[in-house]
């Protein structure tokens, strides 16, 4: 028996749906042009992408896109001194037509998180695929569709790419920590809470995703054997289910805040924004 939402004679985005069915996939493909636009710009600049007021020593502002920094450009606008990357100096043998920037060695590694992400998956196949552009609407026909077996196995690299976000969370906690210090002193900046803020959110998204989901409980039988009590783990499998139930919340604030904190630094790096802080008083 053939479904009465449509059929095969129908056309492309014929639906019985009355809704505004098609305000979430314009606003979530538009908002991800917006982010991923920005991303690339950002990560060609290769300046203004370092704080430290001037001071030198431990301690200052690092943009998020190019944590960590594994080679230093040195005598860059806005660049961090060569004592805060883990291998020195921008190396010799780099092409000349790839700019060097700290954030072209670092960002694939986010990004494959959140292009295989189960949420960002159905967004943009959505948005950007029509396939489907709705629920019960008729997208692009494809007969040759083999699921996520073929042409899109990459996705299942996801829950590897769960380990790079979790070292990601680990290095970015590094960096609020290294906010709080400029010159060696302590103190308190409105870049500091920025960059504090960044790690938990991107917390809140990532420990809420589906492949730590299963990690933590998924491939349990029985939360409560042999004793008929709760376990630890059931408790953490329960916490990480509170955060599953809000993903696409945690996605896309964590998104949006991870771009407003590079634009934060680069701002305050630039000389366009004058960071409030406790060191200039």
């Amino acid at each position: 028996m053939k479904s009465s939402t449509h059929t095969d004679n129908q056309g492309f985005l014929y639906t019985n749906r009355t809704d505004k069915w098609w305000v979430e996939p314009l606003w979530t493909g538009f908002g991800f042009m917006c982010f991923v636009i920005y991303t690339t710009w950002a990560m060609f600049q290769a300046n203004n992408y370092w704080w430290s007021g001037g001071q030198a020593g431990f301690g200052g502002y690092l943009s998020p896109f190019y944590s960590p920094l594994i080679f230093v450009k040195e005598a860059v606008a806005g660049g961090a001194p060569i004592e805060h990357s883990w291998f020195g100096s921008w190396p010799s043998w780099w092409p000349k037509l790839i700019p060097a920037s700290p954030a072209i060695l670092i960002l694939a590694g986010p990004l494959s998180f959140r292009m295989t992400c189960y949420y960002y998956r159905k967004f943009y196949y959505r948005a950007y695929f029509m396939s489907p552009p709705g629920c019960s609407v008729k997208g692009v026909r494809n007969k040759q569709y083999k699921g996520e077996t073929a042409l899109l196995v990459f996705q299942n690299l996801h829950r590897f790419t769960l380990y790079l976000a979790l070292g990601i969370i680990l290095v970015l906690t590094y960096d609020a920590i290294l906010s709080f210090f400029q010159g060696g002193r302590f103190g308190v900046g409105i870049g500091s809470i920025i960059l504090t803020i960044n790690p938990i959110l991107l917390a809140g998204y990532t420990f809420g995703c589906h492949a730590f989901r299963h990690l933590t409980g998924g491939n349990k039988d029985c939360f409560t054997c042999p004793n008929g009590k709760p376990t630890f783990r059931y408790r953490i499998w329960k916490s990480v289910s509170w955060l599953n139930g809000r993903h696409m919340m945690w996605a896309w604030i964590s998104m949006i805040w991870v771009a407003f904190t590079d634009i934060y630094v680069r701002m305050v790096a630039s000389g366009y924004w004058v960071d409030i802080n406790t060191w200039s008083n």
